[in-house]
């Protein structure tokens, strides 16, 4: 992918697109890679980075929803557990199954729990992964040493998915540009253009060159997650807010705390969620909270009660109690929950999708979750079709893999998340000695990967690199603080970047990743 040539496709395209999508995450790249694949013109604006908000901050799993079975929502669990199979095998390189252990602490659990998830195993037919099953008190011991054992009966285990989310949202943008989509991260939606009271196109600005553009387009879809009221205003004033935002908080700690492969899963808390606790890129995650909030942001931050509750259930099943200091970094997300009159807290809110189409044509997508994205997709385009007139084609991301696409990788491999990308930053790193080392000693990532971030990815920040690109932000906030002006300094050379604005990237980052630190 590359800014400059996408940006004079959109100038040298005649007449309006068939679709224009506002917001690149998760629901807004997957319409794009759909529509796309069908053959229609397409074209995406995004304010921030693709997956900046909601899409890059998930817990990194790709599940059926087992709280979802207990609700009795098996429609909703039966669709994420498909489509949970077929995210395994179109991005193999970006989603791989992990063992989660659901511990036992009273006698009757271990059966309960085992009858319910061969219930799941079975939702999930010919997509499934591998069986589950109960589990004596030494085996789980020898799955998860560090597992609080005072009082253990025994337990469960089964397998879902675990994916890199902002990875996969990167690696779906190139597979709608693959298929002749334009994608551009860091262009704000200002407006709607209107003709005869019907949307007929997007007014856009270039966040960076404050250039004004106007996309005219067949269909307009609103995909902006926990923005999409603000969206809607655009296009009716008195128009009734559909999203009640939800935070979700998780802390990263060093994976001494959790060694092994397995997860562990807490059925219910003491505000009845779902906990986890799961390695991933060699650390460990814990979430998540369940906070209403009010006001929406591209940088949530997370409240000290959700960071306390974390730390104590934390505490309540590992052996090792962590400590503020221990804690590596903090992120929040928002949840973009479909709002119902008379529901009392988020956890009884949708979390379906839902699609809006107002009189003048826009199309709005919200709710939802990252594992029923292609779903989402899929709906959303069919409306599209039907409200810009444009003709009915066949759905094919049933079967489309997704860019990058690789099975034979090695788990161990830090570039294996780049699927067959990975030659490439290999050659970059091939032609300078220096360009193979890494940005920071903590740090997986290595100037080759940044320098293929720039070039391949449209890395347009220090941001972009070091929290979404790479996950260096979520996995070790100091480090990538630290890291900050190497990274600069290599994306200074790609994109011609004079002193000022170098020192600017590099102040900016580093106030942003303050505060994903915990203070203690």
């Amino acid at each position: 992918m590359n800014r400059e040539r996408l940006f004079s496709q959109l100038s040298a395209h005649t007449g309006p697109f068939d679709i224009a999508i506002i917001g690149g995450g998760a629901t807004g790249l997957g319409a794009a890679v759909d529509a796309a694949s069908r053959g229609h013109s397409v074209v995406l604006i995004e304010q921030s980075d693709f997956a900046k908000g909601t899409s890059s901050r998930s817990t990194k799993l790709v599940h059926g929803g087992v709280r979802y079975l207990k609700q009795g929502n098996v429609s909703l669990v039966l669709e994420a557990l498909r489509e949970r199979g077929l995210l395994v095998r179109n991005a193999p390189h970006l989603v791989h199954s992990l063992p989660f252990v659901i511990p036992s602490y009273h006698w009757w659990e271990g059966p309960f729990y085992g009858i319910g998830m061969k219930v799941y195993d079975t939702l999930a037919g010919q997509l499934g992964l591998q069986p589950s099953r109960i589990l004596s008190r030494e085996e789980i011991v020898d799955l998860l040493p560090t597992l609080e054992t005072d009082g253990l009966d025994g337990g469960v285990v089964y397998h879902d998915g675990q994916f890199d989310d902002a990875r996969l949202a990167i690696h779906l943008a190139r597979t709608a540009v693959n298929h002749w989509a334009i994608v551009l991260n860091h262009t704000r939606c200002c407006g709607l253009m209107k003709e005869n009271g019907h949307v007929i196109g997007v007014k856009a600005e270039c966040v960076e060159t404050g250039r004004q553009l106007e996309i005219r387009a067949k269909c307009v879809i609103n995909a902006t997650g926990v923005f999409v009221d603000a969206v809607r205003h655009m296009d009716d004033a008195k128009a009734e807010p559909i999203v009640a935002p939800s935070q979700g908080v998780h802390l990263v700690l060093p994976r001494e705390f959790l060694p092994g492969d397995s997860a562990i899963m807490i059925p219910k808390t003491d505000d009845g969620r779902v906990l986890f606790a799961v390695p991933w890129h060699g650390r460990v995650i814990i979430g998540t909270t369940d906070t209403p909030v009010h006001h929406v942001s591209l940088e949530p931050r997370a409240l000290p009660n959700e960071i306390a509750f974390l730390m104590k259930h934390a505490a309540r099943y590992l052996t090792r109690h962590p400590l503020p200091s221990d804690v590596l970094s903090v992120y929040a997300g928002l949840r973009p929950l479909v709002a119902m009159k008379n529901e009392g807290t988020t956890a009884a809110l949708s979390r379906d999708h839902t699609i809006l189409v107002s009189d003048s044509g826009l199309i709005t997508i919200t709710g939802g979750k990252w594992t029923t994205y292609r779903r989402m997709a899929e709906d959303v385009v069919d409306h599209a079709e039907m409200v810009g007139g444009f003709g009915m084609r066949h759905c094919v991301t049933h079967t489309l893999m997704i860019h990058g696409s690789a099975t034979v990788l090695d788990p161990h491999d830090p570039l294996a998340v780049y699927g067959s990308d990975a030659a490439e930053i290999r050659a970059i790193a091939a032609k300078e000695p220096e360009w193979a080392g890494k940005v920071h000693p903590r740090l997986d990532l290595t100037c080759a990967e940044v320098i293929f971030h720039t070039r391949h990815e449209l890395a347009r920040t220090v941001e972009d690199v070091l929290s979404r690109r790479s996950r260096s932000l979520l996995l070790d906030a100091q480090a990538s603080l630290s890291a900050a002006p190497r990274v600069a300094a290599l994306m200074a050379t790609e994109l011609g970047w004079d002193s000022e604005k170098t020192w600017h990237e590099v102040d900016r980052f580093q106030k942003l990743a303050c505060g994903y630190i915990l203070e203690g």
